[in-house]
Formats: C-alpha cells, structure tokens, sequence
C-alpha cells in the first residue's frame, strides 16, 4: 500500500491546476444517446435527414419486389379463338370471336389469350380454371417467405449483424433472387423463387425503419419514419410504367427490378451510418459516440470531450463480481442478453395485440393492391391510381402523427378503409363480372371509394410501424418491428387466395376486407398511447418507469390500460 501511495504522489506533485486541461478537471458527462442527440447533435439536423433519406431510399425498390405480381401475375382481359385445323371439329366447341368471359370447357388448342402468350405468368402457363389457385400461389408463398424472414432478420439487426450490414445482405440477396425468378421454367419454379424473394427482401424495411428513427429526436421520429413510406409510394408509383415497357414479357420486368437493390448496396448505402443506440446497447460506446460526433459535425455543432453514455441497463452497474459496474463507470456498458420480449408479460401482451392487429392490416393493405383487377378497370389506371392515394396518406398520416394520439389515428384509419370496403360492395352486387372494359359513372365511383378507403388502410399501414417503434425498448425494437411485418406478411399471404375468389364474387372479397379492417382498428383501444413519450433502453427501464407514470395517472383518475405486470 505504502509503494502505491508513494507512486501515486508524483503524478499529484507535478500536477498544475492551473495548467491542467478543461476536460481533466470538469466532471464528467454522462448521458443517455436521447440526450446527445436532443442537447448536442440536434433533434433533426442536416445530418440526420441525410442519413434517413439514405436509408430511406430502400423502399422504393422494396415496392416493386413486393407488388410486381399485380402485373405479372394478372388474368390478361380477353382471348380469342384460333382458327381451328380441317377436321379438328372447331365448330363443336363453342368458340368463335373476342371474348372475355370464361375459356372452361373450351377445348385446347382452340382458343388463345389476345396479345403476346409471355405477358404475365397466367397467360404463359395457363393458370385459369382447375388451375386458377396456382395463380394464388406465388403471391401467397412470396408473403408467407417474408413472414419467416422477418424474424431471422429481426434477431441479426438486434443482435449479431446490427441494422446496416442486415440491411446489406438483405439487398444482395434480394437482387439475386428476383433475377433466378425471372429464370423460371414453370409455375412450380416461379413460386419456389418468388418464395425466396419474400424471404430475402423481409429484412430491408423494417430495418431502414428502424435504422432511420433511432438517429433524431422523439419529436421527429414519427416524421422521419413517413420518409420511408414515401420512397415505397414512389416506388410503387413507378411501377405501372416500368410494367407497360415490359408488358409483353413479364420476365423482363423481374430483372430491371432485381438490378436496383444491388445497384443501391454497392453505390449508397456504404454513406449510411449504423444506429448509435444499437450500437450503445451492444456495449460499442465508443462507436456510438463517433457516430454522434459525426452526426454533431455535419450539424455544424461539437460534442463536449467529456460526454460519456450511460448504461441503459442498470443492472449491470452494481454486477462488481463480473466487472460490469466497472465496465459502465469507464463507460464500456455491457449488452443486456436476457431482454427478451415474450418473458415479460406486459411486452408479451402488448405484442400480441399489436401484431393481431397487423394482421388485419396487412391482409386488407395488400389485398385492396392485389384486388384492382376485380374492379372492372382498366389496370394500369387502377394502380396508380392506387399509387397516387399513398402520397395524400403519407402527408396527412405525417401532419397527423405530429399532434394527434397514435392509438385514436391507428382506430380512426381502420374504420374509414373498412367502410370504404364495405361501400364498394354497393357497386359490385349487379356487376357483370365478364365486363371488363365498361367505364361507367359507377365503375368510377367504385374506384375513388375504392382510393379513398386504401389511402384509409396505407395510413393504418404506416401509423401501426411508428406505433410499434415507440412501444417497445431500443434491446427488442428491431425484434418488435419485424413480428409485426411478420404478423403483416401472413395476412399478406392469404389475401391472394381472396382475390381470386373475388374473381368469381367480388362482393365476398369488399366484405371481408372491410370487416377484418374494423376489427384490427378496434384492438387499439388496449394498447398504452406513446405519443411525446421517450424512448427506452431496456424492457427493465421502460417496465419502471411506465408503471410509475401508470400509478400517477392512476392517482389522477385517469383509467387507461398502460402496463401490467
């Protein structure tokens, strides 16, 4: 002891106070990565919406490899019959002119699809009457792949890989698989390929989202979330063109597709930083810092040298036997391992509810996408159309989420897709479902209500993302985020098989969507609001510290249903 007081005295002795610098002296700043980023980087800087709308960009490729089978896998308009062979008994069939009502019973070989046979994958392989749930297929599969996905990717952008490099790997080989599918030898091929697309590409948006929130501050995360969805309506705005340039051979717009994902992994996202609250909880604090300094920079702003993060996992600070206490004093926080979402019984709730009601939300989302051609429009009219009504939603779901409660937004935007469907019923009950080419006022008021309610179901769509970031803790959130696009894949999935009942029942397929989407808006009601809240850590922080604002609002009379334990 005498030999370290001894050693430890010159050190002292040829210490000037006066001398010494700033940082040396001045005690040191230890803060959470919400605080840096509010008091020091800036809630929304240059910085950060470079970085979102890097991020961002992802999307719009994204909603091409989610939606190309609107086109690709359409039921062409109309046929026509061939000039049957002497002595191949034409005459008994039945086939003679244009049509464009059911080809069963006709005999093969006497009929053909009127324009090019490799227009969409229906017309090449003849997937109509006892095949025409094989057109459902592709679809189906493309969306139950991005169900299981989801949650591989959930766990490497939470866990190993982080959310940049996820982001990586999920665009790499999204672009690979869209190619090999655009190879197919045959529908059980194509289904096999666009299998692998979903599964592929479930990781790109969700961890964008998540990517993009976790770089600015609470009052402009629901914003900079918006982006996202507004490169996916980009993209899916894009589409119709890209479709009618290829729309004699379907496999062409599979590879100009598959180029863009590979042309962004390689030339922006390399720009794209990694999430410094990710980063923070994986123990890296001093990666997180750099990446708020360069944040801070660009913002024209300098971090104090003595900043320092503090542990977002109290627990580890008192651990002294495992060194953890002081691995958070030097500021080194040690990753908590044990947060697990279904072990705790508020978070298991609370993700249950969310990700039923995603369910719902998915199914009606991409069902009313995948339902245009039941509408007896013209189809490239339909979808951008469509397209065009995710702008509105992206806009007001933005202005709205900036001064409105998440869970009366979530309700209201399920109730008015689902009455909207429930409306559009009125102008299927006498409809001629072989009239595809007729115009009329009511076939117009069909769509605009039809428009209306998806723009309703796409703000749902996007508002139940933002709801689910701000629900669960920064150790789960990716995990969360992706059960919930889980939840909305699955839905997804069915919603192919109704559009081709809708085929034959228009009015069964509006039914079902408008009922499904008001039962999905109705679950709100029992989630915890999360609007101007923080976000946590750790689902330890986030238990304590919402069961306290839960008793005070108790005390207060308030009655909602916020945390159970």
């Amino acid at each position: 002891m005498e030999m370290e007081e001894g050693a430890a005295e010159p050190v002292r002795g040829n210490e000037n106070p006066s001398e010494v610098p700033q940082e040396a002296t001045s005690a040191v700043l230890e803060l959470t990565v919400d605080e840096v980023i509010e008091d020091y980087v800036g809630a929304l800087g240059v910085a950060q919406i470079l970085h979102v709308l890097l991020a961002s960009l992802a999307w719009f490729f994204d909603a091409q490899i989610t939606l190309v089978t609107i086109f690709t896998d359409a039921q062409p308009k109309a046929w026509r019959c061939k000039v049957p062979p002497v002595g191949a008994g034409g005459g008994s069939s039945g086939c003679s002119g244009y049509i464009s009502g059911p080809v069963c019973g006709l005999k093969p070989g006497t009929w053909e699809w009127v324009g090019s046979s490799s227009s969409s994958v229906i017309a090449e392989w003849n997937l109509v009457c006892d095949r025409k749930f094989l057109a459902a297929l592709p679809a189906s599969l493309f969306f139950m792949g991005s169900l299981l996905g989801a949650t591989a990717y959930g766990r490497l952008a939470d866990g190993r890989l982080g959310r940049k490099r996820t982001i990586m790997v999920a665009c790499v080989l999204t672009s690979a698989t869209a190619f090999l599918t655009s190879l197919s030898p045959n529908v059980l091929a194509y289904t096999f390929f666009r299998f692998a697309n979903g599964l592929m590409r479930s990781g790109i948006g969700i961890c964008c989202l998540v990517l993009s929130t976790e770089s600015v501050g609470r009052k402009w995360r629901c914003q900079v979330g918006q982006y996202g969805f507004f490169f996916f309506t980009a993209g899916f705005l894009a589409l119709p063109a890209m479709a009618y340039r290829t729309r004699a051979n379907w496999r062409n717009l599979y590879r100009m597709v598959a180029a863009l994902p590979l042309f962004y992994s390689v030339l922006l996202l390399p720009f794209v930083s990694e999430s410094p609250r990710w980063l923070q909880v994986k123990g890296r604090n001093e990666e997180a810092l750099d990446v708020l300094r360069r944040f801070a920079s660009l913002n024209g702003k300098v971090l104090p040298p003595n900043i320092r993060l503090s542990n977002p996992s109290p627990t580890n600070m008192t651990d002294e036997v495992t060194g953890a206490g002081v691995a958070a004093r030097e500021g080194e926080a040690k990753p908590n391992k044990s947060e697990r979402i279904w072990s705790v019984k508020w978070a298991a709730r609370r993700m249950i509810l969310v990700m039923v009601a995603g369910f719902g939300v998915g199914f009606v989302y991409y069902g009313i996408q995948l339902n245009v051609e039941n509408l007896s429009f013209n189809l490239y009219v339909s979808v951008v159309v469509n397209a065009l009504m995710e702008i509105p939603a992206v806009f007001l779901g933005s202005l709205l989420l900036a001064f409105t409660n998440r869970r009366l937004l979530f309700l209201h935007s399920a109730f008015a897709a689902g009455v909207s469907c429930l409306l559009c019923i009125i102008f299927s009950l006498h409809r001629d479902p072989n009239d595809r080419h007729m115009h009329s006022a009511g076939n117009w008021a069909q769509l605009v209500i039809e428009g209306i309610g998806f723009m309703a179901c796409s703000i749902a769509f996007d508002v139940l993302y933002i709801f689910c970031v701000e629900l669960f803790p920064t150790s789960v959130r990716n995990f969360a985020v992706s059960l919930v696009g889980q939840a909305q894949m699955l839905g997804a999935s069915v919603a192919p098989l109704l559009v081709v009942v809708g085929r034959m029942s228009p009015v069964v397929s509006f039914l079902i969507f408008g009922v499904l989407s008001i039962i999905s808006g109705s679950l709100s009601l029992w989630l915890p609001e999360t609007r101007n809240a923080p976000l946590y850590e750790t689902l330890k922080q986030q238990e304590e510290e919402e069961k306290e604002k839960f008793d005070h609002s108790r005390k207060q009379g308030y009655s909602g249903l916020e945390l159970e334990k």
